[in-house]
């Protein structure tokens, strides 16, 4: 039962947070391209890490998530207004780099892919 409450809990502060970057923040240091991708909760509900995915160069990524984390109590001020919670959590902001290894990874199966074609090719060269 409790796991399923966080799991909601999650989802709403994802989405609660997400509104409230994109409407109300406006620091030059956060990128527009800008990606809530999870909420984590703690079991006791006083703490929550937000992973952001970032489009942009890695100067970018650290300025916004530095900015993020700067900003996170205006955050939690003004998310806690659109949700009911008897404690709001404390947001720490943290970079989600799985796209990157999603397309790292990705290339390099392509890659694998291309050099098992030409040994395919040049094996039947030779026969």
């Amino acid at each position: 039962m409790a796991i399923k409450r966080t799991d909601r809990l999650n989802s709403l502060l994802k989405e609660v947070i997400s509104e409230t970057i994109r409407k109300e923040v406006r620091d030059p240091n956060v990128n527009e391209l800008l990606t809530v991708t999870r909420v984590d909760i703690t079991k006791d509900l006083h703490y929550a890490k937000v992973y952001v995915s970032v489009i942009g160069e890695e100067l970018q990524k650290k300025a916004t998530i530095d900015a993020l984390n700067n900003a996170a109590g205006f955050i939690a001020v003004n998310a806690s207004k659109k949700v009911v919670l008897r404690y709001f959590p404390a947001l720490t902001f943290k970079l989600d780099d799985s796209v990157d290894r999603h397309m790292r990874i990705e290339d390099l199966l392509q890659k694998i892919a291309e050099e098992k074609a030409l040994r395919v090719t040049s094996v039947d060269d030779e026969s």
